[in-house]
Order: C-alpha cells, then structure tokens, then sequence
C-alpha cells in the first residue's frame, strides 16, 4: 500500500478481525455504538449489505483523524428475494436454516474504506448451495454452535459448512464475512 494509513476495522465479529489479520496488516479495533442497521424497506435485496456498510461508515466521518481509514462492513444471506440476517432466537435459527437446506442462496457483503477526504464501498456475492439437511442436523448444529450472531444463522467455517455445503462460487471468506482478496487489491489501490 502506497500510503501510510492508521486502519480501524470497525467490527465486534472475531470472524473479521481474523480474516483482517490475515493479511499482515496493522489495525485497531474500533466500534462506534448506536449505528442503525436498518435500511429503506424498498431497498433492492442485493443493496443491502452495502447501504449498511455505508451508513457504519457515515458515522464515523466527524471522528477520523487525517491518517485513519475506517473498514466497515455488513454481511446477508439472500434466498431469492429474501434477506436473512442474524436470527433472534434458536427457534429462527432452525427456520432459516431450513430454508437454505436444499438450495443455492447468496452472501453479499458490503465494504466501505472511507478516510476524511475519500471513500470507496463496493460488495462482494458468493453463491453457496446447502444439501437437503435433516432435522437432526439442524437441531444438532443449532444446539452446539453459535447461530444467533451469524447472518443466515451459519458458519460455513462450522461443522454445518463441513457437512452441509455442496458447493461455493465465490470467495468463501465473503461467507465468513470479509472479502479479504478484495479489500487488499482496494487497499493497495486506494
């Protein structure tokens, strides 16, 4: 990367700060509370992601200091013209997930780099195709891991990844919540 810049990645998710460290960069974590991550009722499904993304990074535009590049970003799971984000409870958890069993869906996320004088947001789609997953396997899935802070209510990263994807077109960290491959290609060209 041709300028020096102090990066923030502005998540909670263990995910993305792992995949973030994944390419050697320096970084802090920094998360401003009260963001709004609601977004127009009319929105095109495939917007999503990224108007929230975008709304994350608005936050922070009175807060940067003129080195700061701020990541924010916001990851859906999209079945046909439906959005799943994080269930509320284990009893939704088990329903998206019955409806992703046997189908292809799509995971969009949405990335904002935004500095106090630029901004660039762009997302990424990958498409993942679940087997027909059994009852047991959900429940068993549902019970010993961690749905409810995940969109969709998976980890592809978990054991329902191992044994229920059949295939995935696209970056498979998108669907665990970072497009790293592309952050780095905007980060060097930003």
């Amino acid at each position: 990367m041709k300028k020096n810049y102090h990066i923030i990645l502005s998540s909670n998710s263990p995910r993305r700060k792992e995949l973030l460290e994944g390419l050697d960069l320096n970084f802090e974590v920094r998360v401003l509370q009260g963001v709004s991550e609601s977004y127009p009722s009319d929105l095109p499904v495939m917007d999503i992601a990224g108007y929230i993304a975008a709304e994350k990074a608005e936050a922070y535009k009175g807060e940067l200091e003129e080195n700061n590049l701020v990541i924010t970003a916001d990851t859906v799971v999209v079945l046909g013209d439906k959005v799943l984000g994080k269930p509320k409870d284990l009893g939704e958890a088990r329903e998206m997930l019955r409806m992703l069993s046997g189908h292809t869906h799509q995971v969009v996320t949405g990335v904002c780099l935004t500095t106090s004088v630029k901004q660039r947001s762009f997302s990424v789609v990958t498409d993942v195709t679940f087997k027909s997953l059994s009852e047991d396997e959900i429940d068993y899935y549902v019970e010993h891991y961690k749905p409810l802070d995940k969109a969709g209510a998976y980890g592809i990263q978990e054991w329902i990844g191992y044994i229920g994807v059949t295939s995935i077109n696209g970056s498979y960290f998108n669907v665990m919540g970072l497009p790293v491959q592309r952050i780095y290609d905007e980060l060097c060209d930003f």
